[in-house]
């Protein structure tokens, strides 16, 4: 499914990505650890094809990631640090847009499905701005299941939820991954890698 290859990421004379590799088969998760400041969310952008490397190489199913690739963008699921919502949509308006973008059968239905999974249905017609910062994390999570993916690419999905909301988090990725979609995350909570991961990257500083 994905194969990260050697990717070197410098910012000047400093290596912040050297040398990084490794595989995700259909239905693996690949958990990304290592200290604040490690690389761990470049080494990601690199992933999602928003930051290129200096060196290496990134291949979704053979092909080298690029972002402006309808392939690439139709296959991955992504919510990193820097998401953007839709300022002057409101929660519900802003998770049918993304369904019907991607083609999803009864748009409608769909959402309707992950906002009260996420238990975001009280909220469902606020504007982002409004939301709280543990609104906005499930707002992002739930971006990425109202549309079609085969890999799911996250940064510390785990943030600003609560221990109810890290056991949801855990059991739907084994969900996803029960359903032959890939992960890749960077993670800082332990017992969430322990129930996710089938391999660890350490990602260095």
């Amino acid at each position: 499914m994905l194969e990260v290859e050697g990717v070197v990421r410098r910012f000047g004379e400093k290596a912040v990505l050297d040398g990084v590799s490794f595989r995700v088969e259909p239905g693996e998760a690949v958990v990304l650890t290592g200290p604040n400041g490690a690389g761990k969310t470049t080494l990601l952008r690199c992933v999602v094809g928003s930051d290129k490397p200096d060196a290496g190489a990134v291949r979704l199913n053979g092909r080298v990631v690029d972002e402006a690739d309808p392939l690439v963008r139709a296959a991955m699921a992504v919510a990193l640090d820097d998401v953007d919502f839709f300022p002057d949509l409101a929660v519900v308006e802003h998770l049918d847009l993304l369904a019907r973008a991607h083609g999803v059968d009864e748009p409608e239905v769909l959402v309707d499905e992950v906002l009260e999974e996420l238990g975001l249905e009280g909220a469902a017609a606020q504007l982002p701005v409004t939301l709280s910062s543990g609104q906005r994390q499930r707002l992002a999570l739930a971006s990425c299941l109202v549309r079609p993916r085969r890999l799911l690419v996250l940064d510390e999905p785990e943030q600003r939820l609560d221990v109810a909301g890290r056991r949801w988090l855990a059991e739907r990725l084994l969900a996803e991954k029960a359903d032959g979609v890939s992960v890749v995350m960077a993670c800082h909570d332990p017992d969430l890698a322990d129930a996710v991961a089938d391999r660890r990257v350490e990602v260095g500083g």
